[in-house]
This record gives structure tokens, C-alpha cells and sequence, in this order.
């Protein structure tokens, strides 16, 4: 028997300053599946997290709530907690950034870069708000575009006509926090140097740490050199103070990954049989496996495995990128009641459910995930109610009325099986397959798990219990019974028992709570990865209940209206009453003539090429064919499209007659046209079926 391994296995940590929607517990349910699977084969596998709770953002919201930030992450650190006890998220510790355990390692993580020299400092121009008394990241400056004249624009990006521009560069810039008009003010921030670790970072990336993908996209990043990192905000600042340095704070994302070490050393102090080094030495031999969304990867696979580096501590054994949920083939929507909260959905449907579901579309790549409602229904209640439980509650019955619950040893078991075999002319191989079975457990689904192919793992195991389900309908127990053939239908039903408890083991790690109540049906102890290699004989059954209902779609029709009822409560809660106490709307635009409308040349482009715009955050490079020629424009459209690379192969509508911009990253010719609210909900207008590039739109 292999010797047991040493895991630590991390997710990324959730924001303290929201409530955890359906897109994050993909996440957090793909990790669990995974650490489950790892104890269930009896190897030391330690499940860390913590909420990330430092930053700007949060005490500005604790301020306007009229608490302190520390209540503020206290209340939303239950809220999480609570849901993914919920979702059956079993952490062995979840933690908090706001902690000594976090501060003492981030700060002897910076002294020994500063002490290495890769920490450098230098001058930096900012607005700086005179009424609130701090320095305003672009997201807090809001004014007049330079180049439109559209009011109401951010600090690096106007919304209306795509331009880009330095935050000084606005007109009538104006603080978002609190009106005032900001002032320029000069301060020293503190810079790590990326720069120093390219070398060790091309290797280690390179190294099978990463998913090909990701590795491909790092190297991006690697080849185009890469940039000293600031690392400090100046007071006011929710988080650690540098050291030796007053008024000057460490960047959220510094301490966040820290986290994972300090959540780890505070359970240690409670587990003694866990020992910090030698989960984090430099030369450990455990594994640190990270599992995280892409949207994150710079920070995970850049900045934290050289601070790592850096400050002589190992680096992780893999980094394992998902990808995006969408929902119903969409971008999840608060307008259409696809924005759902993880408290949302529990307050309706059962959590695993949604265990299954995510796990049987995960691959080991970083493709999307589309919860499509109309096919969950019919996957769950297929497979979970219509395969597996289905198995134990045909045959329970007979069990219990043909012998008293009590399954016969195997030799009967097999004696009888044979006679049941020849009556339909069956080899015993045919009817035996809880053989070959077994030998599939280790093999194909172990394999599959292992490599965080849940997907395959599923369709496995959904094979076997078709098979399983069709043994049971050709030799028809209930049949054998009628024709007095009990000895024969007690074997049948036997055999479907023990293949149950075999499908049981195999998704136990899926359905954690299923796999109890079959436990408590079976009369037997928890079960093990091991426990495949013994099938269940002379054995006493518990009376069988019901293991899992159908899923009602007017269950998802309430979960769909509840969300839209959150967005109703929080657009009434965010509206800001104005003198009598009536609702400001934005007025339409100037009208118009039908003239000007009509010069617009409107085109239908196929969407070649999308990619990030390096320094900018809402920008996306879109390189169109328009039939005739090819065009590159410059979209606002990042936060509704976070991974570019979906929208490679669209149409999508172009206004070709647009005078060319010259932006600060190059020429936009010309814009594409999109609708929404903003933010990220705004969707690119496409075309129908049919439409070619270079086609005029009338």
C-alpha cells in the first residue's frame, strides 16, 4: 500500500465586503470534491481558506454603515461560513486576512525581500481627495471626458466613447467618494521587483505546475517583460502598516495569498500533529495545491511564487484554474434572476444537487461552466433519482420482506445468480460484474478524480449504474418472487446492493451527505476508498427511506423570482432620494434628425482577435474583418467579458464611419455597439443567423 501523502490544498479567498453567488461555489465545491476524494483514500489532506478582507473598498462600506471595518468583516465572515457549511464545504480551516497570524508572516515576508533588495521605492503623482484626507484610485475619480465631453466618466476610461486617458487628463474631476475636487499630491510608494524572478518564473511555469493554457498565457506576460509591482496605499487604509513605515499600507493583494499561509499556521496552533514547516520549508516534500478562477492567474503565478521565492519559502506544486459560470448559456444577470446567491439557492433546492451538476461538467481545463437550468433538472433527476438511488430502493424492499433486510453470504449469492444466468442463456460474467466492477474504481475513476477530471469521473460511474439498472430490468426480481423463485430474486437484489454501496464509494466525495444516508441504510461505518476490495455479506440492512427527491422546476422558477427580488431590495437601497424625495433618472440624450442617424454606416464584423489591454482596466483590443478590410478598435468592455477569448468567432455590429481615435494604447477605428446597464452587464449586440462580415445594416 502506497505511503499516505502530505496536501495542503487552498481556494481563492472571498472578498469581505459581499455575499458568495453560485459562480464562486464552483470554486469552492471543485475543491471540495477534490480534498474529499484525497482523505477518503486516507492521505492527510488539510483544506485552508479565509476571507480576504482588507482594502479601500471595505472601509468606505463599514464607514457608510456606521461601523467599524472590523465588524463589517466579523458579519460578513459568519454570513460566508454559514453558506458554505451549507453547500457541505468541509474547510479544515476558514480563516481571516485581518489576523495576527497574517500580519506577523507578512511582515517578515516583506523584510526579507527589502533585506534581499526587491523591494524599491519611489515617487508617485496622485489626486488626492482634501476632504476624506487619502489618495483616490482611478475607480474613485469621476469627471467630464477629455475627449467627448461625456459627464460622469471614470478616472481612466470614458464609458460613452471608449477613449482612455490618464486620470489628470479629466475635466471637472471630482472625488466619487466625496464630491470634493481633488488636488495632485506627490507620495512615496513601495514597489516589489517582479523583474528579479523572470528567470526562475519562465521555469517554474513551464515546469507542469500549470495547465497548458495558462502557461501559454503567462508567457505572454514573461516575453513582454515584466514590471516592478506596487505594493503599498497610503493611510487612511483598512489593512498592515508597513513596517518602519508610518502611514504606508501593504496592497491587499500582498497579504491576501499570505492568508493561506497564516490560515494554515492558526490551525496548527490547534492540530498539533500538523507542523507549519514542514508543509511551507523550502524543501518540503508535501504538496500546496491552489485552486483558483482565471481571472486571478497574474497574482497566483507571478507575484506569489516569487514572493515565495524571494523570501525562501517553497512554491506551490500546482496552481488548478477553472474557468467562468455562466448561466442558461449567458453571463449571470440580476435582470433575468441568473445572479443567484449561494443563500438563494439553498433557501430552495437541495446543495448537492449542485454538487453533482458542477461536478459532472468540470474537466481539468479552464472552459467555462454553463449551468444550464433545463438541463440540471433533467441531469440531476436522470441520473442521481432515476440511476443511483433508484438501484437501492428496488431492490431494499425485497431484501426486507424475502430475508428479514439480511443479504445472504456470497457463495449463495453467486449460486443463485448462476441459476438466474442459465435460465437466460448468460454466461456468469455477464450477470457477476461486481468484479470487473471494482477493478474500474481504482483504475478509471480514481484516475479521473485524481487529475480533477470530475466530468469523466461522472460519466464513469453513470455507466455502471446503467448497467447495474439494466440487470435488475432483465432479471426482474419481482418476478423471480412471483414464481417462487425467492432464493433467486433475494440473490438479484443482493447483487443490486452491493453495487449500490460500490456507487455509493465512488460518489461519496460528490454527495457527502447522500453517501451518510445510504451509510445509515447499509448498517455500516463510514465509508472508504478501500472499503471496494469487500462486498457485503451475512449482513443486516437498516429499513430503507427515501435517499433523494426530484427535483420540481417550480422550485427553480421561485429561486429565479427570489433573485430578482434581491435586485428589486438593492436598487431600492442604493437609489439616492434628491430633495422631495423622488427618484433622479438619467434624461435622454439631444434629439436627433433622421439625416444624421441615416450617415451612420453600420456594418456586421467577425470578431478575429480579442485580447486584454495592458494598463488599462476596461478596455478590451478587438481586431474585426468587415469583408474588406480589417480594423482594430478599442472596447469598454472588459468587466462584462473577463476572459476575452469568448468572443473570438462572434459577430457583432461595427459603426465603420467613425472618425479613427488615437487613444493612449493606439488607433481605435471605429466602435462596436453594445447594450446593458453597464459594468457587468453589458452585452455586444450581435447579429442574426446568417449575416456575413462587411454586410451593411439597414
Amino acid at each position: 500500500m502506497p505511503e499516505a501523502r502530505q496536501i495542503l490544498v487552498t481556494s481563492a479567498l472571498p472578498y469581505a465586503n459581499g455575499s458568495i453567488h453560485l459562480g464562486h461555489m464552483l470554486e469552492y465545491i471543485q475543491t471540495d470534491i477534490w480534498v474529499r476524494f484525497q482523505k477518503q483514500r486516507g492521505n492527510q489532506c488539510v483544506y485552508v481558506c479565509a476571507d480576504d478582507a482588507h482594502g479601500s473598498a471595505i472601509m468606505l462600506r463599514a464607514e457608510k454603515e456606521g461601523i467599524t471595518p472590523e465588524q463589517l468583516i466579523a458579519g460578513v465572515q459568519a454570513e460566508h461560513s454559514a453558506d458554505f457549511a451549507d453547500f457541505l464545504v468541509d474547510f479544515d480551516n476558514f480563516h481571516s486576512t485581518h489576523a495576527e497570524e497574517n500580519r506577523a508572516l507578512a511582515t517578515a515576508i516583506y523584510l526579507k525581500l527589502r533585506d534581499a533588495g526587491h523591494i524599491a521605492t519611489r515617487s508617485v503623482t496622485q489626486y488626492f481627495d482634501p476632504d476624506k484626507g487619502m489618495f483616490l484610485a482611478d475607480r474613485f475619480i469621476k469627471g467630464t471626458c477629455p475627449k467627448c465631453g461625456a459627464e460622469d466618466q471614470y478616472g481612466d476610461n470614458c464609458e460613452k466613447c471608449g477613449a482612455t486617458y490618464e486620470p489628470t487628463e479629466l475635466k471637472e474631476p471630482r472625488s466619487a467618494i466625496s464630491g470634493a475636487t481633488p488636488v495632485l499630491k506627490d507620495s512615496k510608494h513601495f514597489f516589489f521587483k517582479l523583474p528579479d524572478f523572470e528567470a526562475m518564473l519562465k521555469q517554474w511555469t513551464r515546469s507542469g505546475t500549470l495547465q497548458d493554457a495558462v502557461a501559454n498565457k503567462i508567457a505572454e506576460w514573461l516575453d513582454g517583460g515584466l514590471q516592478e509591482w506596487d505594493i503599498s496605499r497610503d493611510a487612511p487604509y483598512f489593512g498592515f502598516e508597513i513596517p518602519d513605515e508610518p502611514g504606508k499600507y501593504f496592497y491587499v493583494w500582498l497579504d491576501a495569498p499570505i492568508g493561506y499561509m497564516a490560515s494554515f499556521k492558526n490551525l496548527c496552533a490547534r492540530r498539533p500533529e500538523l507542523d507549519f514547516d514542514a508543509f511551507w520549508n523550502k524543501d518540503s516534500s508535501a504538496e500546496l495545491y491552489h485552486f483558483i478562477g482565471k481571472d486571478i492567474v497574474n497574482f497566483h503565478t507571478l507575484f506569489w511564487p516569487a514572493m515565495l521565492e524571494g523570501a525562501g519559502y517553497r512554491k506551490p506544486t500546482q496552481v488548478c484554474v477553472h474557468g467562468y459560470l455562466t448561466v442558461n448559456g449567458q453571463k449571470m444577470s440580476k435582470s433575468r434572476g441568473t445572479f443567484i446567491k449561494a443563500r438563494t439557492y439553498l433557501d430552495h433546492l437541495n446543495p448537492e444537487y449542485l454538487r453533482y451538476y458542477y461536478a459532472s461538467k468540470l474537466s481539468r481545463g479552464v472552459d467555462d461552466l454553463d449551468l444550464n437550468l433545463e438541463d440540471f433538472v433533467q441531469k440531476v433527476n436522470s441520473d442521481l433519482v432515476g440511476k443511483v438511488v433508484n438501484i437501492a430502493s428496488r431492490c431494499a424492499g425485497f431484501v426486507h420482506k424475502l430475508n428479514g433486510g439480511l443479504l445472504p453470504s456470497r457463495e449463495f449469492t453467486e449460486q443463485q445468480l448462476l441459476k438466474v444466468s442459465e435460465s437466460h442463456g448468460w454466461s456468469s460474467e455477464r450477470i457477476l460484474g461486481t468484479e470487473s466492477f471494482k477493478r474500474t474504481i481504482n483504475i478509471e475513476v480514481g484516475r479521473a478524480y485524481e487529475s480533477r477530471d470530475f466530468g469523466r469521473a461522472m460519466r464513469e460511474i453513470m455507466r455502471w449504474a446503467d448497467v447495474a439498472n439494466n440487470f435488475i430490468a432483465v432479471t426482474e426480481p419481482w418476478k423471480l418472487a412471483k414464481e417462487g423463485k425467492k432464493e433467486e430474486a433475494l440473490a438479484v437484489c443482493a447483487e443490486g446492493i452491493n453495487w449500490f454501496r460500490l456507487l455509493v464509494i465512488l460518489l461519496k466525495p460528490v454527495l457527502p451527505k447522500l453517501a451518510a444516508a445510504a451509510e445509515e441504510f447499509l448498517n455500516v461505518a463510514p465509508l472508504t476508498w478501500d472499503d471496494h476490495a469487500e462486498l457485503l455479506a451475512n449482513h443486516q440492512l437498516n429499513p430503507f427511506t427515501p435517499l433523494m427527491t426530484r427535483i420540481e422546476p417550480a422550485k427553480i422558477d421561485a429561486m429565479i423570482e427570489a433573485s430578482k427580488e434581491d435586485l428589486a431590495a438593492q436598487s431600492t437601497e442604493a437609489a439616492a432620494p434628491q430633495g422631495n424625495g423622488e427618484l433622479v433618472k438619467e434624461p435622454l440624450a439631444a434629439e436627433i434628425d433622421f439625416d444624421a442617424f441615416a450617415a451612420v454606416d453600420l456594418r456586421i464584423a467577425l470578431i478575429e482577435k480579442a485580447e486584454f489591454v495592458e494598463g488599462a482596466d476596461k478596455l478590451l483590443r478587438l481586431t474585426l474583418d468587415i469583408g474588406d478590410a480589417k480594423r482594430n478598435v478599442f472596447s469598454g468592455i472588459k468587466s462584462a467579458y473577463p476572459d476575452p477569448s469568448q468572443l473570438e468567432g462572434r459577430l457583432t455590429l461595427y459603426v465603420a464611419n467613425l472618425a479613427p481615435r488615437k487613444m493612449k494604447f493606439g488607433m481605435s477605428e471605429g466602435m462596436v455597439l453594445a447594450a446593458g446597464p453597464g459594468g457587468e452587464e453589458i452585452f455586444l449586440l450581435s447579429p442574426d443567423a446568417g449575416a456575413k462580415p462587411g454586410q451593411r445594416v439597414h
